[in-house]
């Protein structure tokens, strides 16, 4: 890691990272990137079993809240000068969090408009 840049091959690693999720059409397992919750990570076994809504909502949202709390740990680490925190960790990890986040916002959104036209509905 280059203390002075930005190093590259971390950038390309991470471009792969995105570029693989991107393609696949299920959430792996253990996502590298860190922003997608499969079946294994909520339950927290192999199989594919049944799990209740709001149990998977908490864990996305409190998946979400750790993202949050690494990225401003992260930041406070490398504005007190500790060098074994780089900017790029600091930016990655914030941006990580971000879309997180907006990804959440987006899910309960359509939740809302779900729910609102489920009770607009004729009966």
């Amino acid at each position: 890691m280059k203390a002075g840049g930005i190093d590259s091959a971390r950038i390309e690693s991470m471009l792969a990272q995105l570029k693989a999720a991107a393609q696949s059409p299920r959430v792996a397992q253990e996502n590298p990137i860190g922003g997608g919750l499969g079946l294994q990570q909520i339950n927290g076994t192999q199989s594919s079993s049944k799990v209740s809504f709001s149990d998977a909502l908490k864990s996305s949202l409190d998946q979400v809240n750790q993202m949050q709390k690494s990225s401003e740990q992260l930041g406070k680490n490398f504005a007190m000068g500790d060098d074994s925190v780089s900017l790029s960790d600091v930016m990655i990890a914030g941006q990580k969090a971000n879309i997180a986040f907006q990804a959440t916002v987006q899910v309960r959104n359509k939740l809302v408009s779900a729910y609102q036209d489920m009770m607009n509905m004729q009966v």
